[in-house]
């Protein structure tokens, strides 16, 4: 009987996944996680893995007796070892295209939230100040600010357009792609020139060992006492100590985050206890309509390599 297992304990397996894979003469089951010994010998038996954060390792992989594809229900590929499973002839997907709406329509919200003050506005009213300048001073107008992207994928192009469109000019640094940036309205810069010159810089890359840490000590010395940083991404692209000293010596103004280092965080998370600093909690991809999206395309995936045909959107190619 071929199988999928589903590793993820929030993932609640659905009629999308029973009818998707029982019309290819496929079971599913469910196992939380893949730390445990039972998750990690179900895995071993499945013709297919789908996964979302959870580390899929070498030492997983070269386990894996029959599995075909490992499929990433998301986009980030960092906790799998791609190149491992491509030497053991598995194929690994992901959904590249999914959410790129909401979580650029997020960093721009959390742009705004910064920009027009709203959690000191918040603040003052509950504390029954109507209208106190001293709390929301100085406020910028938007339309004079720079939004600085990291990361032009299709994400960080989705940002630049909504910027523009909020009249914020965006200058963009990204080593990997070559940008019109005539065609585009922006300005591709080097990462210096970037972490100087904008008033708000958002984080749209990949994480990677290069991207690592991107934001550190040294490039939030090069930030503008008067900037933000805002994170979508990952939460390791960020030296989170660094981040707070440069907002507690007040280098920087604050941060507004929906990724972090350690999720869910403790209670004794550092970050959570600057009020300079806003954190949501890595809800940034969600709607309802791509939660729906994210999981039938990664289906549709599987199911594509199971009946013998290559996946819609493969990240590498283990057939040579």
């Amino acid at each position: 009987m071929t199988t999928v297992v589903v590793a993820h304990e929030s993932y609640i397996i659905s009629k999308l996944e029973t009818d998707a894979f029982q019309a290819i003469g496929a079971t599913v089951a469910q196992t939380g996680n893949l730390e445990t010994k039972e998750a990690r010998q179900a895995a071993r038996a499945a013709d297919a893995l789908m996964v979302t954060i959870q580390p899929v390792d070498s030492a997983l992989i070269n386990s894996l007796a029959r599995c075909k594809i490992i499929a990433r229900v998301g986009t980030g590929l960092d906790a799998i070892d791609i190149p491992a499973a491509t030497a053991r002839g598995i194929w690994v997907t992901n959904v590249a295209d999914y959410s790129i709406d909401e979580v650029s329509t997020h960093a721009i919200a959390l742009l705004l939230n910064q920009a027009r003050r709203l959690p000191k506005m918040f603040a003052s009213v509950r504390a029954g100040a109507w209208y106190d300048a001293n709390a929301i001073e100085p406020a910028p107008r938007l339309q004079e600010q720079i939004l600085g992207i990291i990361g032009y994928g299709r994400i960080g192009r989705t940002v630049a357009v909504k910027a523009r469109g909020l009249g914020l000019a965006v200058v963009v640094y990204d080593p990997f792609i070559e940008i019109e940036a005539a065609q585009d309205s922006v300005k591709q810069v080097d990462l210096d020139t970037l972490l100087a010159s904008a008033d708000f810089i958002s984080l749209h890359t990949p994480l990677s060992e290069s991207s690592r840490h991107i934001i550190n000590t040294a490039s939030l010395d090069k930030m503008k006492p008067s900037a933000y940083l805002i994170n979508t991404a990952r939460g390791e692209l960020v030296d989170e100590s660094a981040l707070l000293a440069a907002v507690q010596s007040e280098s920087i103004a604050g941060a507004a985050l929906d990724v972090l280092s350690i999720e869910p965080p403790p209670p004794d998370f550092p970050l959570l206890h600057d009020e300079r600093i806003t954190i949501t909690p890595h809800a940034g991809w969600y709607s309802e309509a791509s939660k729906q999206d994210v999981r039938v395309k990664a289906i549709e995936d599987v199911a594509r390599v199971l009946t013998g045909n290559a996946p819609r959107s493969p990240v590498n190619n283990p057939i040579g």
